[in-house]
């Protein structure tokens, strides 16, 4: 008969020992347990995992690293990694007028630019608030409380566009020891400053409190290579892209036939078998606000190459469209006076980002499987989506019911994009 034992109270290496001990040992892990008290760990991960290159056993040990008062532009560097899992604080329910905003230009330009760029942003809550009640009056069997709650949210939805891209923030990465290095050792060359001085800070953490799984050999031809890739290549900044929605896919209707019942015949919220993933894939090219970039990015289904942010793909509609028209109007003229500004400044492409508003568009092209297409398409489409997020979704859903109708989706595709769910969604001390 079979026996489970579930053993949380070790350290991250710790549990990586006793995992590997079942490669070379037949024992129970009830001794290998025993034999992690004896001898400890560190000297087995320096003997076995650094000294023999055995990168699978830092597979078995995770931890948590935690970093505040990072730029949004730091934490998608952080979060730019198929397997990146954690939490970041959300522009869409916390007030973000408070926290610092990050400026490595330094002049008194890009300091006006920043501050004309939270100026708005402070000031612009109360009227978007009352706007969004008279568009959204509270019905009569709806909570006064969560009610307030959905308004607050929404107009941090629309104000979160006019947040400058060095507004800080701060996220969670839960990692294994092995993933945490392969990031970490090139993320370290990494074109922007912050970014690589961030790395190293969280390589100095690693290294202090697991010396035997970070002391890795760097090795000449590997540092100038990923240098050499990340100074070329870090960001998606194409010379020509579409400004209309596209969409291609490798997939063909014969190699979907074999299938034709699990994929019409599929429950709500239940997800593809894996296995589907072999069929091939669909690739798309639009344009998105930086913001909801940021909401997107996270979805480890997805396969793309971080854009760079600029003011070259104009600013999203939405945000605009949805502010009171005196408000519109100075948003408006704020947008082309700030546009101006920042072209014209002295500062390198990468560093500019930092000045550019959120709400700016970037090209994205992104490839999905198709089990991994059908989830992002049904999660994304729902009403407590951001509102600009939500339209490619259903986009994309639209692309893939028009060429394989027999694929059943559960899409939200009501128009109306208010929920006062919004209001519900949150964490809260009982």
């Amino acid at each position: 008969m079979a026996k489970i034992f579930l053993y949380d109270e070790y350290g991250p290496e710790d549990v990586a020992m006793m995992q590997a001990l079942y490669s070379r040992s037949a024992e129970s892990v009830e001794k290998h347990a025993a034999k992690v008290s004896e001898t400890g760990s560190g000297r087995f991960m320096e003997r076995f995992y650094v000294g023999y290159g055995h990168m699978s056993i830092a597979d078995c040990g995770s931890t948590t690293l935690f970093a505040e008062g990072v730029s949004m532009l730091c934490a998608k560097a952080i979060q730019d990694w198929p397997l990146y899992s954690g939490q970041e604080t959300s522009t869409r329910y916390i007030d973000m007028s408070r926290q610092p905003i990050e400026d490595p230009v330094g002049t008194e330009t890009s300091k006006e630019i920043i501050r004309k760029w939270h100026e708005f942003y402070v000031s612009s809550g109360p009227a978007v608030e009352e706007h969004l009640r008279a568009k959204y009056p509270r019905k009569p069997e709806e909570d006064e409380k969560p009610y307030d709650k959905a308004i607050k949210a929404r107009s941090f939805d629309i104000l979160r566009g006019f947040l400058p891209a060095g507004t800080t923030t701060q996220l969670s990465w839960h990692t294994n020891l092995r993933q945490a290095w392969d990031k970490l050792s090139v993320m370290r060359h990494h074109p922007l400053v912050e970014v690589r001085e961030v790395a190293e800070g969280m390589l100095a953490e690693l290294s202090d409190r697991y010396p035997n799984s970070f002391s890795h050999k760097r090795y000449a031809e590997q540092e100038r290579y990923r240098a050499d890739v990340l100074a070329k290549h870090t960001y998606f900044d194409p010379k020509d892209f579409p400004s209309e929605f596209a969409a291609d896919t490798t997939i063909s209707s014969d190699s979907l036939s074999s299938y034709a019942d699990i994929l019409s015949e599929r429950p709500v919220k239940t997800n593809l078998p894996q296995y589907l993933r072999g069929l091939g894939t669909f690739t798309f090219d639009f344009l998105l606000d930086f913001g909801s970039y940021r909401d997107m990015q996270r979805h480890r289904a997805g396969i793309h190459h971080m854009p760079l942010l600029s003011t070259r793909y104009g600013f999203h509609p939405w945000y605009l469209e949805q502010l009171p028209e005196a408000l519109r109007k100075e948003a408006e003229t704020l947008i082309v006076g700030q546009t101006a500004e920042i072209e014209a400044i002295d500062a390198s492409p990468e560093d500019r980002q930092y000045l550019v508003a959120m709400g700016f568009r970037v090209p994205l092209r992104y490839t999905f499987d198709l089990p991994g297409l059908v989830y992002f398409v049904e999660l994304r489409s729902g009403k407590t989506v951001h509102p600009t997020l939500r339209p490619v979704a259903q986009r994309m859903a639209d692309e893939l019911a028009k060429r394989f109708p027999e694929v059943a989706l559960h899409v939200d595709r009501d128009p109306d994009d208010w929920d006062v769910r919004r209001g519900s969604q949150d964490i809260v001390h009982r």
